[in-house]
């Protein structure tokens, strides 16, 4: 079916709530995609960085179809092959960076997306400070419940992970949101201390994103992260670390941001590039906080499906034996390397390869004119302001599709 053709159905009967690009994509391999007359696309994008072994990589491709043949479904009342694995797999990198002495176990609730998870992050916090409350003699109604985010945020669309998005202009629309957040400035040590010294009684987590990305790829100070984690510890509240974006080696070296940062949080969100474009999302926790949720008190009908699962024991096995790790350090590097010589951007930063650019001043062309002109020059780019591009390209990205950026922009942004 021709692009043309989408364009019409989607105009009849698919709800308006995306300002989609013309571009029908039907099909991928790695890092190109390509659309329904068989144009190729460099995808800089990837799927908004959840396709991290990019396009169609054999292992997922062969892990889903096998399970397909075998069993899709079958609901969170039974065990099924391979979800203990996946867990112990999740919990062994997120203790990469802890001495081997002092490694405990984490454990995961299985969900469909970042918001999900993030959901159930903010449940469990709230939960976890309710029962020791409770255990230590306190009501249940006076139990800490304040949960600080960080201005510029996001933590999703559901009404809770969007009130936890310290960002009005995607608030205002839904009002009334669910109440018990409170926000303060990235990486101001001091407007956080006067915010627990006012409020700390009634925090009962800080919930944050290691680089902030849906605002333009923004990383928390290491200053920053350990003063949350040093005020959370002495307030007896969690640290959670919103990982959906940020995490699967997004960043290079280390499984996820905050080992970069010598801190390690009470709850993890992760996504997106667990299963490198399956749909899953996954809230992992310290054995200790895990354990408030008793069951009943949250669930999923298709949180860890066999499909789901069998995608990320595929995933985050090749991962490792590809040498995943080392290529985005190295690539990532050279990315910003490379966009740094461009005097059309200026302020080049991020980690591994998470980054993003701001347009230099002169240029006339803005964020979204690049974008939609870059796919005319065989691009698939992002942009998260009007003078911001942001770049998550599948982890097997090369020097030689950078360098094919490179050139690219250096002919057409003006």
């Amino acid at each position: 079916m021709s692009l043309e053709q989408q364009q019409q159905l989607e105009e009849t009967y698919v709800i308006h709530n995306y300002a989609r690009k013309p571009l029908d994509l039907t099909s991928g391999k790695g890092m190109v995609a390509y659309d329904d007359k068989g144009a190729e696309y460099l995808d800089f994008i990837g799927g908004i960085g959840a396709c991290s072994l990019g396009h169609c990589h054999p292992a997922v491709v062969d892990a889903i179809k096998q399970q397909a043949e075998t069993l899709i479904h079958v609901s969170n009342y039974y065990y099924i092959e391979g979800r203990g694995q996946a867990a112990q797999k999740v919990s062994d990198l997120l203790n990469t960076c802890v001495p081997e002495d002092q490694r405990t176990p984490w454990q995961s609730f299985f969900a469909n997306s970042g918001a999900e998870a993030n959901e159930c992050a903010i449940k469990l916090a709230r939960l976890y400070a309710r029962r020791k409350h409770v255990a230590a003699g306190g009501s249940p109604e006076t139990a800490p419940r304040t949960v600080v985010v960080l201005n510029k945020s996001f933590h999703g669309r559901t009404l809770a992970t969007l009130a936890a998005t310290a960002q009005k202009v995607k608030q205002e629309l839904f009002q009334p949101l669910p109440d018990g957040f409170v926000h303060t400035e990235i990486n101001d040590v001091e407007a956080l201390q006067a915010l627990f010294d006012q409020q700390g009684k009634n925090i009962c987590a800080v919930m944050l994103e290691v680089v902030q990305g849906e605002s333009g790829v923004h990383p928390c100070s290491q200053e920053f992260l350990q003063a949350v984690r040093s005020l959370t510890q002495e307030y007896g509240a969690t640290m959670i670390c919103d990982e959906v974006q940020c995490g699967i080696y997004r960043c290079g070296t280390y499984p996820f941001a905050f080992q970069h940062f010598g801190v390690t949080p009470d709850i993890v969100s992760i996504a997106k590039g667990i299963a490198s474009g399956f749909p899953c999302g996954m809230c992992a926790a310290r054995a200790e906080v895990a354990a408030a949720f008793e069951p009943g008190d949250h669930g999923s009908t298709f949180g860890g499906s066999n499909l789901a699962i069998a995608a990320i024991n595929a995933t985050l096995d090749t991962l490792q034996a590809e040498g995943i790790p080392q290529n985005v350090t190295e690539v990532g590097a050279y990315l910003r390397e490379q966009l740094a010589t461009l005097p059309q951007f200026t302020n080049v930063r991020g980690l591994g390869l998470m980054v993003a650019v701001d347009l230099a001043e002169g240029v006339e062309m803005s964020a979204p004119d690049i974008v939609a002109e870059g796919l005319n020059q065989g691009l698939v780019l992002n942009y998260t302001g009007p003078a911001t591009l942001r770049f998550l390209p599948p982890l097997v990205c090369t020097t030689a599709h950078v360098d094919a950026l490179v050139e690219k922009f250096a002919n057409f942004v003006k």
